[in-house]
């Protein structure tokens, strides 16, 4: 099994060997950071239309995390194109970080899409850093589609923990690694060599859930569902929320 992965590993390279010759040149990072936004649009529009109420499920709840100033104070990480705010509460106000600044434009079209939420800031800073954001200052810290592109997945939750304020919450919505005895494990240890390139940094194979179990939240509430995406190498998904 492993020699058929491996092999069938360099087909998939070899198919893609524009790409990697980019990266073998240092320059594809700087193409995935322009060309990742633009084809966010398209992609979140599609994946809300899909699973669009698991979302509004998701978020149903994340008034009863309003903290004592009386006004739900969110950060959103790896916020991207915006694709969340149309399940945010009215009146929640929403502070934005990314670490790709390419995606600022792209926020202000879907803020004025929906103004029922009081937008506060955008941050250029990796989620693992997020030094401009005080200790305890969130009620709620939303992170969906993104630790799985991420190296540091234990500082990125260290990070969530410090800014929430004791009885806030983390939400999350994470693509996971499949059954390691089904065909589609197969495939996602097949794409995994080059999907990492497409994705900007993007895993097939982990297993998120265990970073959530393993931090010092007091309470996580977790589902696995499936996407109702055929033969998508990100259909097995981790939803839900934990406590601070």
């Amino acid at each position: 099994m492993a020699l058929h992965v491996m092999v069938l590993q360099v087909c998939v390279g070899i198919v893609a060997l524009p790409v990697h010759l980019l990266v073998f040149l240092g320059l594809w990072d700087r193409v995935a950071k322009r060309l990742l936004p633009r084809l966010l649009v398209g992609i979140t529009k599609r994946y809300n239309m899909e699973l669009g109420e698991e979302k509004r499920k998701l978020f149903s709840n994340m008034t009863d995390f309003t903290g004592p100033s009386r006004s739900l104070s969110v950060l959103e990480l790896g916020c991207g194109t915006g694709a969340n705010f149309q399940f945010y509460p009215v009146g929640c106000e929403v502070t934005c970080v990314d670490p790709n600044p390419n995606f600022r434009s792209y926020l202000t079209k879907s803020l004025a899409e929906n103004d029922h939420i009081n937008f506060q800031r955008f941050l250029v800073s990796p989620g693992e850093d997020m030094a401009q954001v005080a200790d305890g200052s969130m009620d709620v810290v939303v992170c969906t589609l993104v630790l799985c592109s991420v190296k540091e997945v234990e500082a990125i939750l260290t990070e969530v923990l410090r800014v929430l304020r004791p009885g806030g919450a983390y939400y999350f919505l994470e693509h996971v690694t499949a059954d390691p005895t089904s065909w589609m494990y197969f495939f996602q240890k097949v794409l995994d060599p080059t999907w990492k390139y497409l994705g900007d940094g993007c895993r097939l194979t982990k297993k998120t859930w265990k970073y959530l179990e393993n931090a010092k939240f007091s309470e996580v509430k977790l589902r696995h569902i499936q996407a109702p995406f055929k033969w998508s190498p990100v259909k097995n998904h981790i939803i839900g929320y934990a406590v601070k």
